[in-house]
């Protein structure tokens, strides 16, 4: 992290989002295309599966939206079936089975809940700060049960969720704390509601609990931060020499930006020392990266997925 004017003062603080860490966390380089090199590479196509996730997680949150007497679960399926988004499908045959599953999946989960036990907030963005981070992040649903906040988090993938994915969930946990210091109510559970099977998985946490999640996130941002400051030196050394080149060859020339040699549909070249920094982290979910194509080790992590290969196994 860059240092504040002089020697001895506060470090930068690490903005972020729990998304941003987890990136890191997963793999640097995919963090590297995604947060630092400009132009980012081209992404691979649109998943299905992530289309699906959206449609239902834009048909709660606009649910929660309507006025009272409007959230009925006929409601639910209507703006499920307005806002479908179609991006990814096989073809059309595909993308209507899904719509049509996806609006029974809203409709019956919006039958299991009550119209009247209004959110505290509905896709809300919380944010806070440590001494290391400032991170913020957008919350599904944050509901009020007596005195205390619930964080609740939609799911619509196939994998059966267990108890344990929300105790071990880094932005759950954030955004825990980061409600409680915005809304000034305690906050220790948090909540993940398969969509699909109606299930809840919740985790009670504890302060102590809550504190190990935030002093990780710092120890993931400390180290994120230190790769981000050597290829924005490297970037910036780069521009300036750029400039100073350009300057030299045309006297009325100016040079704006770095001169970064961006192959065609592939990412920014960095040197050696600098990519070394963000070092790839091959494994199955290689196969579902939006970046396998410009990763030479994510190719061969894994064979690649077609757009609609996260959908569950169809039926008939």
């Amino acid at each position: 992290m860059q240092q504040l004017g002089l020697e001895g003062m506060p470090r930068r603080l690490y903005s972020c989002t729990p998304s941003r860490l987890n990136t890191w966390l997963d793999c640097p380089r995919r963090y590297r295309f995604t947060y630092l090199d400009r132009p980012a590479p081209p992404k691979g196509p649109p998943w299905a599966h992530n289309s699906v996730g959206a449609s239902v997680h834009n048909a709660l949150a606009g649910w929660w939206r309507e006025p009272y007497e409007r959230r009925t679960p006929a409601m639910a399926g209507i703006l499920l079936t307005k806002g479908w988004i179609t991006e990814g499908f096989r073809d059309q045959e595909q993308s209507t089975l899904w719509r049509d599953r996806a609006r029974a999946m809203v409709s019956g989960y919006t039958s299991t809940l009550d119209p009247a036990d209004e959110p505290v907030g509905v896709e809300r963005t919380v944010a806070t700060r440590t001494a290391v981070i400032a991170v913020s992040g957008r919350v599904d649903r944050i509901d009020r049960r007596g005195d205390e906040l619930v964080i609740v988090d939609y799911k619509t993938g196939r994998r059966p969720l267990t108890e344990d994915d929300a105790r071990s969930s880094l932005a759950l946990a954030i955004y825990a704390v980061a409600s409680s210091r915005v809304l000034h109510r305690p906050c220790h559970k948090v909540e993940l509601h398969h969509v699909p099977t109606g299930e809840v998985l919740a985790w009670e946490h504890t302060a102590e609990s809550l504190g190990r999640h935030l002093s990780r996130a710092e120890d993931i941002a400390t180290e994120a931060s230190e790769a981000d400051e050597r290829y924005r030196e490297w970037s910036a050394a780069t521009a300036t020499a750029g400039a100073r080149t350009a300057g030299a060859g045309s006297a009325g020339s100016r040079a704006v930006g770095a001169p970064r040699a961006v192959p065609a549909g592939g990412p920014v070249t960095v040197p050696p020392q600098i990519d070394a920094g963000f070092p790839p982290r091959p494994g199955p979910v290689c196969s579902w990266c939006d970046y396998r194509r410009h990763c030479p080790e994510g190719q061969a992590a894994g064979s690649p997925h077609q757009p609609w290969d996260g959908l569950a196994a169809e039926s008939g």
